[in-house]
C-alpha cells in the first residue's frame, strides 16, 4: 500500500472512531451532578447584607449527615477531614444549630437542608417584627407601638432570612437524589465505633458566588461603573408591578387630584418570600388576601353596574410588600407627586385585606391604627367602616371583632399611607395580636397549611372544580368585604343582601394559585403569549428582579375577566381599539384572551376582554430618586450570579492526591526528556537510504 493510500485509511478509521465510539468526558465519570436544588441568594439593603454564598470557585467539603444537635461535634471539631458539607433534615434547621455553624465557618463549607414532604409543627425564619423599619410607627409617630413594644406579630420567627452566612445553603427535596447522597455518606463517611473513615470519602461541591457585596449603596455604585462596552452589574432592585383596577374608570393619561372624587380602597398584598431563592408559597401570607379580595371584586360587578355607588372603589394588588412595602409606598410616592389617576386627598378610606386563611373559632379581626383615630373625623370614618363590616356577616357564621386592647395595625400597606396622611383605614385579619400562621414567610406556607386536600380518586380536573372546606371559609369572607365595601361607597343599601361570592371561582382561584396554575381555568382567562408562564405547580411568589412575575399576570388577567366586559372585538381591533367609536385605550385595558375549548372542538374561543385594570411600576422610589440609603424607602436589591449548581463526588486521601501528582510530574519531565534526546538524534532515528538513480543508456 503506498504512502498516499495510508493517509486516507487512517484519516476514514478516525473519522469512524469518532462519529460511532461513544465516550463520557471525565467530569461526568467523576461527577454526578445535583439537579433538584435551590440555593439561598444574597440581598442587600441600605445598611446590611444577607443570605448565603459560595467562593468563586464553589465550596467544597466531605458531606456529614447531621442526626441532631449533639452530632454537631464531629463537623465542628471532632471530625478529622475538614471542611465538612453538613447535610441535615429540616427539623435540624434551627437558628441554634445554624449560628453555631456559621461561628464555625472555617470547618463549614456549607449546608444542604433536606425539605421533606410533610411539614413541622412551626418554622419561621422572618424576624418576629416584619418592616418594623419601614412602617408608621416610630420615635414620632406613636413610639410606644413602634418595634413592636406591645404586640409581638410573628413570635415564631427566628430571624435566619436576615442573617448573612459566608457559605452555601442549598435545599434539596426529599426524593431519590437525597437518598443517593445519605447513600453515599454511610458507605464511605460515617464512622464506625468513633474512628475516622477511610479514603475515599464522599464529597459535595456548592457553586452559588454572589457579585454584590457590602450594601446597596455599594452595589448600585459598581452597577455605575463602565470600563467596558458591556458593563456588568452585580445587583438589581427588588420590584414588580401593582396591579389595580376600579369600578369606575379613570382616564390613565390624567393625573393628579381628582375634584369632588371620592374612593374606597380595598387591598392586598400579593408577594411572599422564604429562607431559600423562589420557593415562597405564601398560602397564608398572601394568597387567602388576595384571592378573597378578587372574589370580592367579582362579587361586586353586576350590583355597581345596575346601582353604582356614590363613591368609586379601587382594587389595589401590591407587589413586594415583604420587603419594605415596595409596592404600597410606591403608590403613595406616586399619588403625593401627581403621577396617578387619584391622589391622597381623594381616599375616603381603606380596607386592607390580611390573613384571613386560618381564623379558629367564629371571630375575624378588625384591627386600626390607634394614633390616627384621635382625630375624630377619621375615628368617626372608621367607626362607619367597621360598623358597615359588622353588619354585613348577617347569616354566614361568624363575626367581626375589634381586638380587646389597644395595639398598633400589624405589618401591613395601610401603614404605608399613614405615614403620608392621617387615612381612615382597618386590616381585616384571622389573628387578634399574634400571628395564626405557623409558617410566617417560609416554604412550609402552602397549600396544606390551609388545610386544602381534595378526595384521593379526584381527577386534576375534577379537584379544580371541587369546593373545599377552606373556600367555602373564603368565600364568607369575600361576600363581606364585597357588602362592606359596597356599603362604605355609598350602595344602595336594599341591594347589600344580594351581594354573594362564588365559592366556584374561590375554589379554582385556591387550586390554581396553590396547586397547579396549568389548569383549565386560567388557560381560558390567559392570553395565548402568556400560556407559558403556566405551571404543573403553584407560582413562586417571591417578588424577585424581573418584572411582571407570574403571580402579577395572573391577578392582572383575572381582575380583569372577574371585573371587565367580554367584547365582540376581534383581535387585530383588540390590539388597536383607539381605531373603533366608543372604545379608547386611555380609559380601558383590552386583554385578548384564549377562552375555553368548546365541546367536540379543538379550537378554543378567544375573545376581547375590557376592563379597567392596570399596572402600574412597584419599584421602590429610593431607586427613582437615586437615594439608595434611604431610611424612607425601601432599598432591597438582589445580588446577581453567574451560575447555580450542586454535585457530589468521592475525593481521595492528601496523601493520593500528593502520590498522583508527583507521579504524573516524574512523567512529565520524563517525557520532555524523551523528547528532547528524540529531537536531538532526529537525524540518525529517522533517516532512510535513497537509491542511486537509474544509469542512462
Amino acid at each position: 500500500m503506498g504512502l498516499e493510500s495510508s493517509k486516507w485509511a487512517i484519516i476514514f478509521l478516525v473519522c469512524w472512531l469518532y462519529k460511532n465510539v461513544s465516550c463520557n468526558s471525565v467530569e461526568q465519570k467523576i461527577y454526578v451532578e445535583l439537579n433538584n436544588t435551590v440555593p439561598c441568594v444574597r440581598l442587600l439593603n441600605a445598611t446590611h447584607q444577607i443570605g448565603c454564598q459560595s467562593s468563586i470557585s464553589g465550596d467544597t467539603g466531605v458531606i456529614h449527615v447531621l442526626e441532631s444537635e449533639e452530632d454537631l461535634e464531629w463537623p465542628l471539631s471532632k471530625g478529622p477531614n475538614p471542611p465538612y458539607m453538613v447535610l441535615l433534615e429540616s427539623s435540624l434547621f434551627t437558628r441554634s444549630i445554624m449560628m453555631k455553624m456559621k461561628n464555625e465557618s472555617n470547618r463549614v463549607a456549607g449546608v444542604a437542608v433536606v425539605v421533606p414532604n410533610t411539614s413541622p409543627p412551626e418554622f419561621s425564619p422572618h424576624t418576629t417584627c416584619p418592616n418594623e423599619n419601614t412602617g408608621v410607627y416610630s420615635d414620632n409617630y406613636g413610639p410606644n407601638l413602634a418595634h413592636c413594644n406591645t404586640t409581638v406579630w410573628n413570635p415564631r420567627g427566628n430571624g435566619l432570612s436576615y442573617e448573612e452566612f459566608d457559605f452555601p445553603v442549598f435545599s434539596l427535596k426529599e426524593d431519590n437524589e437525597t437518598e443517593f447522597i445519605k447513600q453515599c455518606y454511610l458507605d464511605h463517611n460515617r464512622a464506625v465505633n468513633g474512628s475516622a473513615p477511610q479514603y475515599p470519602l464522599c464529597a459535595m461541591q456548592l457553586f452559588s458566588h454572589m457579585h454584590a457585596v457590602t450594601n446597596t449603596p455599594t452595589c448600585m455604585r459598581r452597577n455605575d461603573i463602565n470600563f467596558s462596552i458591556n458593563p456588568e452589574m452585580v445587583c438589581d432592585p427588588l420590584g414588580d408591578y401593582n396591579v389595580w383596577g376600579s369600578i369606575r374608570p379613570y382616564n390613565d393619561t390624567v393625573f393628579g387630584h381628582k375634584e369632588n372624587e371620592s374612593v374606597v380602597i380595598a387591598a392586598a398584598r400579593l408577594d411572599s418570600r422564604a429562607f431559600f431563592w423562589e420557593v415562597s408559597t405564601g398560602a397564608e401570607g398572601s394568597v387567602s388576601g388576595f384571592v378573597t379580595l378578587l372574589a370580592a371584586a367579582q362579587a361586586l360587578r353586576e350590583v355597581t353596574h345596575e346601582a353604582p355607588p356614590t363613591r368609586n372603589i379601587l382594587f389595589a394588588f401590591f407587589q413586594g410588600e415583604t420587603f419594605d412595602y415596595i409596592g404600597s409606598s410606591r403608590m403613595v410616592y406616586d399619588m403625593e407627586n401627581g403621577k396617578f389617576v387619584i391622589d391622597l386627598d381623594n381616599i375616603h378610606s381603606v380596607l386592607e385585606i390580611g390573613q384571613v386563611a386560618l381564623h379558629s373559632g367564629n371571630n375575624l379581626f378588625l384591627h386600626s391604627d390607634p394614633v390616627s383615630r384621635r382625630n375624630n373625623t377619621v375615628n368617626d370614618v372608621v367607626k362607619n367602616l367597621v360598623n358597615n363590616l359588622q353588619s354585613s356577616t348577617a347569616g354566614l357564621g361568624f363575626l367581626l371583632v375589634e381586638p380587646n386592647v389597644s395595639q398598633p395595625l400589624p405589618p401591613s400597606s395601610l401603614q404605608r399611607f399613614l405615614r403620608a396622611q392621617p387615612i381612615p383605614g382597618i386590616v381585616l385579619a384571622d389573628h387578634e395580636s399574634a400571628f395564626n400562621n405557623r409558617y410566617y414567610e417560609s416554604f412550609y406556607d402552602n397549600a396544606a397549611n390551609l388545610n386544602l386536600t381534595y378526595p384521593s380518586d379526584l381527577s386534576p380536573e375534577e379537584q379544580l372544580e371541587f369546593v373545599t372546606h377552606t373556600a367555602e371559609s373564603l368565600t364568607d369572607v369575600a361576600t363581606v368585604v364585597a357588602r362592606a365595601l359596597y356599603k362604605q361607597a355609598g350602595g344602595d343599601e336594599s341591594r347589600v343582601n344580594t351581594i354573594k361570592a362564588d365559592p366556584k371561582i374561590v375554589t379554582q382561584m385556591l387550586y390554581g394559585f396553590l396547586v397547579s396554575s396549568n389548569n383549565s381555568w386560567f388557560q381560558a382567562v390567559m392570553a395565548p403569549e402568556l400560556k407559558n408562564i403556566l405551571k404543573p405547580s403553584p407560582p413562586e411568589y417571591y417578588v424577585g428582579v424581573a418584572m411582571s412575575s407570574t403571580p402579577t399576570r395572573l391577578v392582572q388577567y383575572l381582575l380583569a375577566n372577574l371585573t371587565g366586559a367580554a367584547t365582540n372585538l376581534t383581535q387585530s381591533q383588540c390590539q388597536k381599539p383607539d381605531e373603533l367609536p366608543n372604545e379608547s385605550r386611555q380609559m380601558y385595558s383590552y386583554l385578548w384572551v384564549q377562552g375555553i375549548v368548546p365541546p367536540n372542538s379543538t379550537e378554543r374561543d378567544s375573545f376581547c376582554v375590557r376592563a379597567s385594570v392596570r399596572l402600574t411600576k412597584a419599584v421602590s422610589p429610593a431607586f427613582e430618586l437615586g437615594e439608595y440609603a434611604s431610611k424612607d424607602y425601601s432599598t432591597w436589591t438582589e445580588s446577581r450570579w453567574k451560575f447555580i449548581k450542586a454535585r457530589i463526588f468521592l475525593v481521595a486521601s492528601r496523601d493520593l492526591e500528593m502520590l498522583t501528582l508527583g507521579v504524573g510530574v516524574a512523567v512529565l519531565f520524563t517525557s520532555l526528556l524523551v523528547t528532547y534526546f528524540i529531537s536531538t538524534k532526529a537525524d540518525v532515528l529517522f533517516s532512510s537510504t535513497r537509491e542511486p538513480a537509474s544509469a542512462a543508456y
